[in-house]
């Protein structure tokens, strides 16, 4: 035996805790009309789940609950506690007794309780549903329903078929499924409609990402590039300066030395008692030629700084050429902004004013060409300001330079007439045979010396003014690098090369070098972090869309699979249940009527609509999950009843009497008990419109019915009480509430009898 004992406090007329144990397998409940005995029916309803506070005989939630007499006070909960013996496990739950229990407060609020721990009504439903049990149906049939069967509608009876065959459970499995499926194409379209969302983000990030990268690439060409070429220019301005140092040094020695000795001849021949107009002429010349030479080095160096501003501002020049040259900085006037915004919004307005599409669109192509001419016009268009400027100080610096060369053809000549008075002098003397003239022939032999070590020193001079200017461009050029690449740049000491290149080489690379700097102003370098990051992020973010897609694609095809899965087994389970009730029935039936014939036909009415009406699942309302179908759809498949009475023409419920239908249903209900047995049967009264020789075949087959079912009879026919184990007798005081009385079995066939 599956039913333990049913307990119920609280509950409409049961005041007090009353509790039914059913130690038989078959108990009854009798007692007179009014003494509350079908409560017992109603509370196996209600601890079951049932969520119609009609079908319970009430109006709302309170009702339930014992309302109080003179020396009882109201209660203010109602409580039933049914228990299971689940030592067989027919409940799908690790405990062998299972206590269900629900209460019900003034406010309406109900609990429901499992083992002592509060849960759902809706784990209640699945947990009685996996052992064929509910809260009404085939297995509970209170008074006054027992031909309910014959009267629903053909839906309503294909519920109550599937109900006792067992095939809820796949139902709610199927209207479960068909809920996550609906969810599940919702989340699809949601999905796909962010995809289509980000999609055009992505694609204009992925251009500008091919642009960083394209930047990144020329970064780091120019990073290879700029390091060898610094590497390199160090060196080069190391070596040179090195070579310089060492060259120069001896050569001021050297000419420290002859200064000294020219100092001396001099002295010798200014302090000569008999000194000549010669050397007077001699001292005077050579002063004069030093002097001279002194202003054409000067001049010289002057022209090396102007020479170095020049081709450094060429440089620049060209530079910004380039960049000016370029559609990435072309720059416009606000005023023409504003001018084209103005023709724009006059063609607008006329357009609006005109109103009609033609007047539109060719107001759009208008506006187009306006836009066009605009571009085309400022795409021509340079600024030429800056470069003006710059081309007027190399204007200014070559006229300076042209002016300096002027002076110095003028120095030059100077120096060529006072080297040609002076060779002229040197002639003369070496012809004189003075002892002077030993002294005047030194002053000869150390300027020319001395002229040979200036030339050296001045070519050595040229050497270190471009030297400097080499070195000044390689910091301002580092100073540039290091902007676009960062102290990374610093690391070419690092660096290990061949040095034995022509100069020209690492010009080149120079030039090279600003082709692509150019190249990258023209890309522009900013927030190329930031894209990269939003690219990356917005790409794994389509990349997990795309993803959960094909996940929820590949739900929703399992759930597709197991509907029609489930559709399947429904259909076939539910032929195969109405063959084994049809042949119970037919049985029954001949049993009941002493002959006949009676069957169950799966009928498929008229569709009058396209109308789904299938009820899911709803995640908020467990009342749409107790409660299933509502049986008003129509299109559906259906269950007509076919009656042949023996010795009367009537094939037709509509026909039958009243205690004809009792008999029928009785003998349908026993035989859908019987295809698919639950664990325990409530008939509420369903025998007391049976006369005593019907009561006799009611009661055998109640017998019968036991050997598969638990049975709780709610019944005053003396017949049925006679097959019970144990009576339960209600009573009812003077206070309204209802009290138990137990009788065993062998008392129970006395009583009966």
């Amino acid at each position: 035996m599956y039913l333990k004992s049913i307990e119920l406090a609280g509950f409409k007329s049961f005041a007090k805790k009353s509790e039914l144990n059913f130690t038989s397998k078959i108990s009854a409940i009798v007692g007179p009309n009014g003494s509350g005995k079908s409560n017992v029916a109603e509370a196996f309803s209600f601890v079951l789940g049932e969520q119609s506070i009609k079908s319970l005989r009430g109006k709302k939630g309170e009702d339930l609950i014992w309302n109080g007499s003179n020396d009882t006070p109201r209660a203010n909960r109602a409580s039933v506690k049914i228990v299971f013996d689940n030592s067989s496990k027919f409940l799908p739950i690790d405990y062998e007794t299972v206590t269900i229990e629900r209460v019900v407060h003034r406010d309406s609020v109900n609990e429901y309780i499992i083992n002592g721990s509060q849960v759902r009504l809706r784990d209640v439903v699945e947990l009685l549903a996996s052992a064929h049990i509910g809260s009404s149906g085939h297995h509970i049939i209170s008074q006054g329903e027992a031909d309910r069967i014959l009267n629903a509608n053909i839906k309503e009876r294909k519920s109550m078929i599937e109900d006792a065959l067992g095939l809820k459970m796949y139902q709610y499995k199927k209207q479960e499924s068909e809920r996550k499926l609906i969810k599940t194409r919702e989340n699809i379209a949601q999905t796909q409609s962010l995809r289509r969302e980000i999609m055009p983000h992505i694609r204009f990030l992925k251009k500008q990402v091919e642009k960083v990268q394209k930047t990144i690439e020329l970064r780091d060409d120019l990073q290879n590039q700029a390091l060898e070429y610094c590497r390199r220019e160090d060196e080069y301005i190391k070596q040179t300066t090195k070579r310089i140092d060492e060259e120069k040094s001896p050569l001021l020695t050297k000419e420290k030395e002859l200064i000294k000795e020219l100092n001396e001849a001099k002295a010798v021949l200014e302090g000569a008692k008999h000194r000549d107009a010669t050397s007077e002429e001699l001292i005077t010349l050579e002063q004069d030629l030093h002097k001279t030479r002194d202003e054409k080095d000067n001049l010289f160096r002057e022209v090396g700084k102007l020479d170095g501003e020049i081709s450094s501002l060429v440089r620049m020049v060209k530079k910004q050429e380039e960049l000016a040259f370029s559609l990435e900085h072309k720059t416009i006037t606000l005023v023409s902004v504003e001018t084209l915004s103005t023709q724009i919004e006059t063609k607008i307005k006329e357009a609006k004013k005109i109103g009609d599409i033609e007047t539109l669109l060719k107001t759009l192509d208008e506006v187009g060409e306006l836009l066009s001419r605009f571009i085309d016009k400022n795409k021509s268009k340079v600024d030429m300001s800056l470069l003006t400027e710059a081309q007027k100080d190399i204007e200014n610096l070559k006229e300076s330079k042209k002016q300096i060369e002027e002076s110095l053809g003028k120095i030059k000549n100077k120096e060529s007439e006072l080297s040609f008075q002076y060779t002229a002098l040197q002639n003369k003397i070496e012809k004189e045979k003075d002892s002077n003239r030993d002294a005047e022939k030194a002053v000869f032999r150390v300027m020319a010396e001395s002229q040979e070590v200036r030339s050296k020193l001045h070519t050595l001079a040229v050497e270190e003014e471009t030297l400097r200017l080499i070195r000044e461009d390689f910091k301002r050029e580092l100073t540039e690098l290091g902007m676009l690449l960062g102290t990374h740049i610093l690391q070419f000491q690092s660096l290990s090369f061949d040095f034995n290149e022509p100069r020209n080489v690492q010009e080149e690379r120079r030039r090279k070098i600003e082709k692509i700097k150019i190249r990258l102003e023209d890309a522009g370098g900013a927030g190329e972090t930031d894209v990269l990051k939003e690219y990356t992020e917005v790409s794994e973010r389509d990349a997990f869309l795309e993803k959960e897609l094909a996940d929820l694609e590949k739900s929703a095809e399992s759930l597709t699979e197991l509907i029609t899965d489930l559709d399947l087994r429904l259909s076939t389970e539910f032929k195969n249940g109405v063959d084994k009730i049809n042949i119970q029935f037919k049985e029954y039936f001949a049993v009941m009527f002493g002959g006949g014939e009676a069957k169950l036909n799966v009928v498929k009415p008229e569709k009058k609509n396209n109308i789904d009406e299938s009820v899911l699942f709803n995640d908020e309302s467990e009342l749409d999950f107790a409660g299933g179908t509502d049986g008003k759809a129509e299109g559906y498949d259906g269950i007509d009843i076919e009656v042949n009475l023996p010795k009367k023409k009537i094939k037709g419920l509509m026909m039958l009497s009243g205690g004809e239908r009792a008999l029928t249903s009785i003998a349908l209900l026993f035989a859908i008990s019987q295809v698919n047995p639950p664990p325990f049967i409530v008939l509420d009264e369903t025998d007391a419109a049976l006369d005593e020789a019907n009561s006799k075949k009611y009661s055998d087959m109640i017998e019968n019915l036991s050997k598969y079912s638990q049975l709780i009879l709610i019944t005053h026919n003396r017949e049925t009480m006679s097959r019970a184990g144990i009576l339960y007798g209600v009573t009812m005081g003077m206070g309204g509430s209802s009290k138990l009385l137990s009788v065993a079995f062998e008392e129970a066939v006395t009583i009966a009898k």
